[in-house]
């Protein structure tokens, strides 16, 4: 059977500028935001902040970004 998770196409590239929320803290302290599922951290942040990222790196499965506003 095909799992189509691992050929979908991440919905963010490096460089990409959004408005997001973040929703949880990761065990290393990073913000937790997600874009159409796929999760971001933001460094620096705290839950429920609304912050403008530039994404900074893609994986497969998860990114990261800066806060620029």
């Amino acid at each position: 059977m095909l799992n189509l998770e691992e050929f979908r196409r991440p919905p963010v590239s490096v460089g990409d500028i959004r408005s997001v929320r973040i929703e949880a803290i990761g065990t290393s302290g990073d913000g937790i935001a997600k874009i159409d599922g796929f999760v971001i951290f933001v460094p620096g942040t705290k839950v429920d902040d609304n912050v403008t990222i530039r994404i900074t790196k893609v994986l497969r499965k998860y990114g990261f970004a800066e806060v620029i506003e």
